[in-house]
């Protein structure tokens, strides 16, 4: 069993100490649901209660107008038999070339290796060792109609 919800439209991600914006889009969200181990558990009304958890998948790409630089990532989605969770690989592309420098692999909530065509690999992040920084937010009164937190601002209250 699981759900889907497939992410439209694009975002905005501005680098303020390089004046740069980042251009990109969104990969689809699931929710699945998969039997706990090898037990399956019964309760009274007879349903199977089973291990939730979430997962990216698609593709989606980043891109940068000052710079000319791109990404195309695609976000995999565990097989029914095997595999692995949270995977991920992707490409990065200088201004207008056609082959990327850098491919990019591994869990895109752990680590992730880049191969750059030089042939040299190390690690390209590891997310576990990132630094947790605050966002920068304008307050609701200075945001416009339609920006996303003025917009939602009554069920985000609602939901606290």
């Amino acid at each position: 069993m699981s759900i889907g919800v497939h992410n439209i439209g694009q975002g905005c991600v501005t680098c303020l100490d390089y004046d740069e914006h980042y251009i990109l889009t969104f990969p689809n969200g699931y929710g699945r649901q998969v039997n706990a181990g090898f037990g399956i558990f019964i309760c009274n009304a007879g349903s199977i209660l089973t291990v939730p958890w979430i997962e990216l998948g698609g593709e989606c790409s980043i891109n940068c107008s000052k710079t000319g630089y791109n990404a195309s990532i695609i976000f995999h989605t565990k097989p029914f038999y095997g595999g692995k969770k949270h995977r991920i690989t992707a490409e990065i592309f200088s201004p207008n070339d056609k082959k990327p420098f850098c491919s990019i692999e591994g869990e895109w909530n752990g680590v992730m290796y880049a191969k750059y065509t030089t042939g040299e690999n190390a690690v390209f992040i590891d997310t576990k060792k990132m630094p947790t920084i605050k966002k920068k937010v304008r307050k609701l009164e200075d945001q416009d109609d339609f920006e996303s937190r003025c917009l939602w601002k009554d069920v985000t209250y609602n939901l606290k």
